[in-house]
């Protein structure tokens, strides 16, 4: 999978740094992927959740760090792309106001 920008990643790090290794490690292991679909991206992060958001698109949500934060993200499977969306922290993804930006 290509990674679209992987310096927003650093950013969120820079601005979590207890999530600096964490990111680092789902970058690494989201690169090696090849997943076709959302059962094959499971596979690699079981804790991978699909939600449809107020576009009606559906984003794919990955646990960072344990429970602490979200990172969102859109799959293009077709494309072979993961497009970083955003990252919250547990308490401010389960106010679901994100999901309206999207």
């Amino acid at each position: 999978m290509k990674l679209i920008k992987r310096s927003t990643l650093r950013l969120y790090a820079t601005r979590f740094p207890k999530a600096v290794r964490p990111l680092a490690d789902w970058a690494r292991l989201a690169v090696s992927g090849a997943w076709q679909n959302f059962v094959e991206t499971r596979r690699m992060f079981p804790h991978a959740d699909q939600i449809k958001v107020k576009s009606g698109r559906t984003v794919t949500i990955f646990n960072v760090c344990g429970n602490d934060f979200r990172l969102i993200t859109a799959i293009h499977y077709d494309k072979q792309k993961v497009f970083v969306l955003n990252f919250l922290t547990h308490a401010e993804y389960s106010r679901n106001t994100w999901k309206n930006r999207l």
